[in-house]
């Protein structure tokens, strides 16, 4: 029994609990800011503290396992009377999937843009979870340049993830006409602590739809973690290597096109 880390916990979560939920508009929209988040980011100043040492650290991890065992059991026990509204959005569920797909389109450019060569391909082809890493790894090796992306994205993801989750979902529903419901299934890319930070917020921000967003945020995260990894493995990852190259050529043309500086003329033999 690590008594320190019950201690650091205890204190953390007390100390979030009294600072309570706090939000503020940016535009039409509105930031919620949950007892969770804060947590996250006292957890993550404390790592880098005396208080937390490497023991702590170690002994946490399962802890964290266990934490989000209990949040799936509740989202099973949740998802049964919310079935038939489920069932009803089949087809959306299903295609949902493809969504990631998406951020293919938008990050791989952006990261070519900025001059990231092979290792973007591990970097955007997924949302990185461990079995994306797992393909990555399995497919190009743990030191190429893909496996160095793929884990820079899980590493940044297990750190940063949760938070940015938290802040854009809450935002993002309530600046924009859609369904909250579509950003409960939005949340579910396959990650506990993300779509437990993501639903949150929707819950926080339309409490009335509290079992609906837990259901189609759990259902939407079962389906991403049994289908994603057949997703990048036949269309994610083999539509990422061939936007990859298309863009590296477009690169390359371009480096090749740019005017060679003049030679100046030597004066005398």
């Amino acid at each position: 029994m690590d008594w320190r880390l019950h201690t650091i916990v205890l204190a953390v979560v007390v100390l979030t609990e009294l600072i309570g939920t706090h939000q503020f508009t940016v535009g039409p929209g509105v930031i919620l800011l949950l007892p969770m988040l804060y947590a996250m980011v006292i957890g993550l100043i404390l790592f880098f503290t005396p208080i937390v040492k490497e023991k702590q650290a170690k002994n946490a991890e399962p802890l964290i396992i266990l934490g989000v065992t209990l949040l799936i059991a509740k989202i099973g026990v949740i998802i049964g009377p919310s079935l038939p509204q489920i069932i009803e959005a089949g087809p959306a569920l299903l295609l949902q999937e493809f969504g990631n797909l998406g951020t293919i389109l938008l990050a791989l450019p952006i990261a070519v843009f900025l001059g990231l060569k092979r290792e973007s391909i591990g970097m955007t082809h997924s949302v990185a979870r461990e079995p994306n890493v797992g393909l990555i790894v399995d497919k190009y090796g743990f030191n190429s340049p893909e496996g160095r992306g793929v884990m820079a994205i899980y590493i940044f993801g297990t750190v940063f993830g949760a938070i940015f989750m938290g802040l854009i979902s809450g935002f993002l529903a309530t600046i924009t006409p859609l369904n909250p419901l579509s950003f409960a299934m939005a949340s579910g890319i396959g990650s506990g602590s993300m779509m437990a930070a993501a639903s949150g917020s929707l819950i926080a921000a339309f409490p009335s739809m509290e079992k609906d967003i837990i259901a189609f945020a759990g259902a939407s995260n079962l389906l991403s973690l049994s289908t994603g990894l057949y997703m990048s493995i036949f269309i994610g990852l083999p539509l990422t290597v061939k936007l990859y190259n298309a863009l590296d050529r477009v690169r390359s043309r371009k480096g090749n096109l740019q005017p060679q500086p003049k030679m100046k003329k030597k004066i005398g033999g």
